[in-house]
């Protein structure tokens, strides 16, 4: 007779299943948290330091933003993962041998990078064809180091399945960077500098909140450690070993989260390149059309931002279904995420190409309209496409198709580089953000290639697709209609740049325009989403609340 597993064994794997979902759930709120706070950071700065700081600002923070990536995907990952292997061993010796080897290589590379940064900066800001972002990149060269020594400590605690500190790590350094980094910009206007000083002013803030958070790991970590028991009595492996099972397990996950980064780097310095070399422009020209162009991503990249709740959360699901060989809870929660993602992305896609003009003129008035509120159109296109390739990738990667996803993100940054080459130089500005449809298209068109082909019991696309797409197509001509009706009910006659006389609507009545037209729109999608069944019981079960919500539709 076949014996039954004992209840507080069932107990005890149901508490460590919560306990997993729990940090999963502490992390996610944790980014979304940052997230807004980035928000309220880069919206006002844009105004404060114009258009051609914007550009500056951009440069060098996209560097950044490559090693920015790699403190948060990676290499805590690599660490967190070794770590809590040994103390489920109770290897106490083990876990400090390699939190001292992560910490030593962390450390060295962030000591190389901040050579780098702070002594060849001229040289990375001509690589960017941005000589006026030397600054920035110097102010953030001291932050590298720190961001080195936050992963190791970031690792460490998540090792030990204690999320929380790695979430206020980051809510402090996005906090620091908002006050301070607005504060030194703002005064640095004020005192009549240029907008390169003001963008590396800015930037500084970033340096701040860095060292702050790091400050506060330390402390974390050193508590921690006086509640801890330290003996042990095990030998620990070699250090070759471990710095070779921390690359082994980093490598292809930071290669995969970073490939955005990287290829947001090279794009910038291309596109630059381009419009001064192909089009015969001025670097101060190139440096305002790009900082345009940064406006509008600041405001398309808030939709991918709200994505790593998903993400977050999606591959511990998916992974411990597996691990329960449970291929159709799988396969459900897999197709769950497709359709949320859906139904979020599609209509804020929408809203930006509709709205596009409008957003761009409550938000950015120090922006050329003009040139910003169609390019941030354009980008509304592509917002559907990074938003579920996001969680298309974290689906592989749930999977055990750890390096897939490096290579569908290869395959797309080539055909953007290769388009923003041709397009660019022939169009100017207007053809960069179709470098981003065009990769992101294509990277989803693989990553659902994929998913088909290798995973069982995959979830049916067409219905996963279709009645978002439907519902936002129509909320997106709701939108259209109202704030359209309302800008000529709202428009006066003013007086443009130029001294003409032209019929335009005032700044309060475009916000007016936007509110209602979102509101309208919000209503119209929901009613449609309902009547066309495009979510389901199983969806809202993934979201807190879920049951309750799916009673209140009746689903």
């Amino acid at each position: 007779m076949a014996q039954r597993d004992p209840a507080p064994r069932r107990v005890a794997q149901t508490q460590k299943q919560n306990s997993f979902f729990g940090g999963a759930a502490i992390l996610a709120a944790g980014i979304l948290i940052v997230k807004l706070i980035g928000m309220f950071y880069k919206i006002p700065l844009i105004n404060i330091i114009g258009e051609a700081g914007a550009a500056d600002f951009n440069n060098a923070y996209n560097i950044y933003a490559v090693l920015l990536t790699v403190s948060t995907a990676g290499l805590p990952v690599a660490v967190s993962k070794l770590v809590s292997e040994a103390n489920a061993l109770d290897r106490r010796n083990q876990v400090r041998r390699t939190f001292r080897l992560a910490l030593v290589l962390f450390l060295a590379l962030g000591l190389v990078s901040f050579l780098v940064m702070f002594f060849r900066a001229d040289a990375l800001a001509g690589m960017m064809n941005d000589s006026k972002a030397a600054a920035g990149i110097r102010a953030l060269a001291p932050a590298v180091v720190c961001v080195g020594c936050l992963a190791a400590l970031r690792g460490y605690s998540q090792g030990h399945s204690n999320m929380a500190p790695t979430s206020v790590s980051q809510i402090i350094e996005a906090l620091c960077k908002l006050v301070v980094g607005l504060g030194l910009a703002f005064w640095l206007v004020k005192q009549g500098k240029d907008p390169d000083v003001a963008a590396a002013g800015a930037i500084t803030g970033v340096t701040v909140g860095t060292v702050v958070a790091l400050a506060y790991m330390v402390l974390d970590f050193l508590l921690s450690r006086g509640r801890e028991d330290t003996r042990g009595t095990d030998r620990p492996d070699s250090a070759g070993s471990i710095l070779a099972n921390i690359l082994k397990i980093a490598v292809p996950i930071t290669l995969s989260s970073s490939m955005v980064g990287i290829v947001t780097v090279i794009d910038s310095s291309l596109v630059q390149g381009q419009l001064q070399s192909a089009l015969d422009l001025t670097e101060q020209a190139s440096r305002t059309l790009y900082g345009n162009y940064s406006g509008a991503l600041n405001i398309y990249n808030l939709p991918t931002s709200l994505m790593a709740a998903i993400t977050a959360s999606v591959i511990p699901a998916v992974s411990a279904a597996l691990a329960r060989r449970d291929r159709r809870g799988a396969a459900r929660i897999t197709g769950s995420a497709l359709r949320i993602t859906a139904l979020l992305s599609f209509p804020m896609g929408v809203g930006l190409f509709v709205l596009g003009t409008p957003i761009i003129r409550l938000l950015f008035p120090k922006l050329n309209v003009a040139v910003a509120g169609p390019l941030l159109s354009t980008l509304g296109i592509a917002t559907p496409f990074v938003c579920m390739v996001l969680v298309c990738n974290s689906v592989l990667q749930a999977h055990g198709f750890i390096n897939l996803p490096v290579i569908v993100m290869v395959l797309g940054g080539i055909v953007k580089i290769v388009n923003n080459y041709n397009l660019v130089g022939a169009i100017g500005i207007a053809g960069a953000p179709v470098g981003n449809i065009l990769c992101f298209g294509l990277a989803l068109v693989l990553d659902l290639v994929v998913i088909t082909r290798v995973i069982p019991n995959r979830p049916r696309l067409l219905p996963i697709f279709a009645k978002p797409a439907i519902a936002s197509a129509v909320m997106g001509g709701a939108a259209w209609a109202v704030y359209g009706l309302l800008s000529r009910i709202l428009s006066s006659e003013q007086v443009d740049q130029a001294g003409q006389t032209v019929r335009a609507v005032s700044r309060m009545g475009n916000a007016a325009g936007i509110l209602l037209a979102i509101a309208v729109a919000g209503v119209v999608y929901l009613v449609l989403v309902i009547a066309l069944r495009a979510i389901s019981r199983d969806d809202l079960a993934l979201m807190p609340k879920g049951d309750k919500l799916a009673r209140l539709l009746r689903l």
